[in-house]
């Protein structure tokens, strides 16, 4: 498949812009599951950044819907590094097939070392992966998968993108977000604080590389998120989403967001 007819590059740009923008009411569910943990939790309690999750999901299931044209229960899901298990939780909602998967290693950022109400109360199944980069799942098998906030954590990139093209349908997706930039003024600060938990930041030539090698083809690359949106609460937070949006989009200022984001396909 090759996207490159100025249509199909105008829908992209249309489906993005319009699932980051659409009014989606922060889930109940969630809310309810979360609401007696402690501190660990407060990013998906603060309305700015489980919005973020909300609209995130919903360009899955707009962009997917469009480009395989079909509903999301006949399309097969992975939710690589599912964490917390929001994001399973999500999708399970909009109807997708999802298979969700941790290292399994007793770190706070691994679905094994943690407390998971999220995936202990929404009954969520998740395989243990026992390799670094190696998935235990066969050649061909999903229709997408996702990355939220976890190619920067694994041990090697360019490896875990050759195993995720093995285990992608041919034409199937890859959606890349949260990926730390390298110019992003919320990552030096931190890493001037000390704090190296991104210790890897990329640039566009950095992915269009590793795709390149990992036989993908990049479908669409953007910048989001200038302000930081996990503890801080915005007072009409919508309305500072879209503000925060259109300075991305739309000045130079892009080139200090937090995060570029991509997706992309299997040759």
């Amino acid at each position: 498949m090759e996207l490159k007819k100025s249509k199909d590059l105008k829908i992209i740009k249309e489906i993005r812009n319009k699932s980051f923008g659409e009014y989606i009411p922060l889930n109940q569910k969630l809310l309810n599951i979360i609401n007696d943990v402690d501190e660990d939790y407060t990013f998906l309690k603060n309305p700015a950044g489980q919005n973020v999750y909300l609209y995130l999901c919903e360009y899955v299931k707009n962009f997917s819907e469009w480009y395989f044209k079909k509903s999301p229960q006949n399309i097969k899901v992975l939710d690589w590094g599912c964490g917390k298990g929001q994001v399973t939780l999500l999708l399970k909602e909009m109807n997708f097939e999802v298979t969700s998967c941790d290292l399994n290693k007793q770190t706070n950022d691994s679905a094994f070392g943690q407390i998971a109400p999220i995936i202990e109360k929404a009954n969520i199944k998740f395989t243990p992966l026992e390799h670094e980069y190696l998935l235990p799942f066969s050649n061909d098998y999903f229709d997408i998968v996702l990355s939220f906030g976890v190619l920067e954590h694994v041990s090697n990139d360019q490896e875990s993108l050759k195993e995720i093209n093995r285990i992608l349908k041919p034409e199937g997706l890859f959606f890349c977000f949260n990926l730390p930039y390298f110019l992003s003024w919320t990552q030096r600060l931190a890493h001037f604080k000390g704090d190296f938990y991104h210790d890897r930041l990329y640039n566009k030539k950095r992915v269009i590389n590793l795709l390149n090698k990992s036989n993908f083809y990049l479908i669409d690359l953007w910048h989001r998120q200038l302000f930081p949106k996990n503890n801080i609460k915005y007072p009409k937070y919508r309305v500072f989403e879209a503000i925060d949006q259109f300075l991305v989009a739309h000045t130079f200022l892009k080139y200090f967001a937090t995060s570029i984001e991509f997706v992309a396909y299997k040759k």
